[in-house]
């Protein structure tokens, strides 16, 4: 049943993702910036940072299976939060091993994860033609309240799962040395 826990809290925040704009305040909303909520994003950074091992790569699994949900969901375009997200989650698995997993760390992998995949996306929709913003308004009414916000929410999400992953990633290594 534990295997399930990671799958399924994704799934929730995937889902929750689609009302978060309802949540904020009206005035919030109604001005020009943009904010998207990367809230599994967030969750697959912290299973890249306290739950992954090594040799384990189910942060990157997860990022492509719940990117391509969020495609199929919530985009026109099938790909591009796969892409992105599967890219971005292993950027933060390479750079975790020269930060250390406390609160600064994650701040600062977090903020850096959701710049990159965010300014990936855009990219992406550029490219594509979906978008056609100029980069400076991307930059001040996009980039900036998404980064502000989805840092507020990995702040809120830190001190609830941080131990959570590190115990569930324990548990799944006794299970496997026992195994063997």
């Amino acid at each position: 049943m534990k295997r399930l826990y990671l799958p399924l809290i994704l799934f929730l925040f995937m889902v929750l993702e689609g009302v978060a704009l309802e949540l904020l305040p009206a005035n919030l909303v109604m001005s020009n910036s943009i904010i998207v909520p990367h809230w599994v994003f967030i969750f697959l950074a912290f299973i890249a940072i306290f739950f992954d091992e090594e040799n384990t790569y189910y942060s990157i699994l997860y990022a492509v299976i719940f990117g391509l949900l969020i495609d199929v969901v919530y985009t026109g375009v099938l790909g591009v939060y796969m892409f992105s997200y599967a890219v971005s989650v292993y950027v933060i698995y390479g750079l975790k091993k020269m930060i250390h997993a406390n609160i600064y760390g994650t701040l600062l992998l977090g903020f850096t994860g959701v710049i990159f995949a965010d300014l990936l996306i855009n990219l992406i929709y550029t490219v594509v033609g979906i978008t056609d913003m100029l980069w400076t308004d991307y930059f001040i009414y996009r980039l900036l309240p998404t980064v502000l916000a989805n840092l507020l929410f990995l702040i809120v999400l830190y001190p609830v799962f941080m131990k959570r992953l590190v115990t569930w990633r324990r548990e799944l290594l006794n299970r496997s040395s026992s195994i063997l």
